[in-house]
């Protein structure tokens, strides 16, 4: 077998080993193994996870072949759960591999306490009612619950926990922390060593564009009453201004901290996401809170007190053009700022456990680092019950999706995959999934879409013939496609909310395979 570190390896670069970890400590839970559930678990039986159980009660039939791979004709009339089971422990032996041969909408029923031995449970194809049951179960028993479904060309996906909170929520685009428009003490000391009108051309052309802008800063902050550039006449003679230093067509420096200067218009201060953080009810901790709000008391009693606003820096730049001796001392200065609020945050930490009456050494040194580092990413979800969602969504919300003409396909999608489910309960089928009633379908699933709208307080609004009838064309299939479009969706926020890394879908996911469109719905 591999080793671990080079098996792992592509993915380790994502989530590092802290992430990989916790993958290989994770309990993963699938309920029903078609191909939505398969092509879920395929991932993350690929990815590492410690664990998985496969609960299905069905048998393999001809049709199965036609849409999941993770069975052959020699599986016809066996138990799927232990087909499926098999093939996915040949592709990671690394992972413990169980099923058991029953079906999930009886194990909801009659032996709900079952699921609390797991990290995570992933649902597919279930039906609304089920989906209501075993969202209660999981919530109660604190585990995560990922509910994937998909129906010919369209699917959805939906995350269900208490809360979420993620420190490395690694976000593609974010400012760099280099302090700018607010240098503390050492910063602002090692900028007025440097001459901006040197007179070597090698040592103006090498100064690094840091350093020149908090030195202009500065000289503009003098002259404008403790002010810095604020409007659009400001902000362009304050890079004309930089401009002008430029003593040479090429000297690097001085565009890049023309490009940059827009880090020095940015209000100092802490963002208005960190500003509702640290605002939270949550903050007020004691015995029973968990350690990511026990950190972020200590955070804002940071932010109140020596950050004089500011939350602790990040202690890493950039590349930029600069000699090595002036990078160098630049680097080392940031990273002794880091490392000084690091240490100030850590006994904070420590004397709040001790206030709260838990041991001042049980969140580590690491962790605490990785959160001083991720300070201004930090993110928080939090997921209504999904019978709320159900019974009363968020009418102008759900109002919008139905008649804005960016959304009306998702919507109509949305409302339509729970239809089909009042439907079944009311026919004992699926609309079209059998031949010759095609006609009477549609008319049905109009008259009960029509009603679930009325019960939703969306009287008046309707769905266009033509989304009626691919439902009802869709005959309840799952096609391999869209399915493993929909399995690799919900592994990846499975992985996430592992992981604790990213931000996970925060409403609920649809499909559109018809546009080739996917939305979120904030229901």
């Amino acid at each position: 077998m591999a080793e671990p570190k080079t098996k792992y390896d592509r993915q380790l670069r994502i989530w590092g080993e802290q992430g990989q970890t916790a993958l290989e400590k994770a309990s993963i839970c699938l309920l029903n193994c078609g191909p939505t559930g398969s092509e879920t678990l395929k991932n993350l039986v690929l990815g590492g996870v410690g664990s998985i159980t496969v609960i299905d009660g069905s048998k393999v039939e001809l049709g199965d072949l036609g849409n999941n791979f993770m069975v052959d004709e020699s599986s016809v009339g066996k138990s799927k759960a232990k087909c499926v089971c098999q093939f996915l422990q040949e592709l990671n032996d690394a992972v413990k591999a169980k099923f058991i041969e029953e079906y999930p909408e009886a194990l909801i029923e009659t032996n709900p306490s079952f699921f609390s031995q797991f990290t995570l449970v992933v649902a597919t194809q279930l039906v609304e009612d089920s989906m209501v049951k075993l969202d209660r179960i999981c919530r109660e028993a604190n585990v995560i619950l990922v509910l994937a479904r998909s129906y010919g060309l369209t699917g959805l996906v939906r995350i269900s926990l208490k809360e979420h909170t993620v420190i490395e929520s690694k976000p593609e685009h974010f400012l760099d922390d280099l302090r700018l428009n607010n240098p503390w003490p050492e910063l602002r000391g090692l900028a007025e060593t440097i001459d901006l009108d040197v007179t070597d051309p090698v040592a103006h052309k090498h100064m690094p564009y840091v350093l020149i802008l908090v030195k202009m800063a500065e000289e503009w902050s003098k002259s404008h009453d403790g002010k810095l550039p604020s409007t659009r006449e400001e902000k362009k003679e304050f890079k004309e201004h930089i401009k002008a230093r430029m003593t040479a067509l090429d000297e690097d420096n001085y565009k890049e901290a023309i490009e940059a200067s827009f880090k020095v218009f940015a209000p100092r201060g802490i963002s208005s996401d960190l500003q509702q953080l640290i605002g939270d009810r949550f903050v007020e901790v004691d015995s029973s809170s968990s350690d990511f709000w026990v950190m972020v008391a200590a955070l804002k009693e940071f932010i109140e007190n020596e950050g004089g606003g500011e939350a602790p820096l990040e202690g890493s730049i950039p590349d930029m053009t600069s000699s090595t001796e002036h990078y160098v001392c630049l680097q080392k200065l940031y990273q002794a700022k880091a490392e000084a609020d690091f240490l100030v945050i850590e006994q904070r930490v420590r004397t709040i456990l001790k206030r709260i009456g838990r041991d001042p050494n049980s969140i580590s040194k690491t962790t605490i680092k990785s959160f001083c580092k991720n300070a201004r990413k930090l993110k928080v979800c939090r997921y209504r019950l999904v019978e709320d969602e159900f019974n009363s969504p968020v009418l102008p919300e759900l109002q919008k999706c139905l008649t804005d003409e960016d959304y009306s396909v998702a919507g109509g999608f949305y409302i339509l995959l729970r239809a089909v489910d009042r439907f079944a309960a009311n026919y004992n089928s699926f609309p079209g999934q059998f031949d010759g009633v095609m006609d009477e379908d549609i008319s049905r699933l109009k008259t009960t879409a029509v009603g679930l709208l009325n019960d939703l307080g969306c009287n008046g609004v309707t769905l266009t013939e033509d989304l009626i009838n691919e439902m009802c064309r869709f005959g309840a299939a799952e096609l391999h496609a869209v399915a493993a479009f929909i399995g690799g969706i919900a592994s990846q926020e499975v992985i996430k909310l592992i992981t604790r890394q990213f931000v996970p879908l925060s409403g609920t996911f649809i499909f559109n395979g018809i546009d080739h469109k996917s939305q979120l719905l904030s229901l």
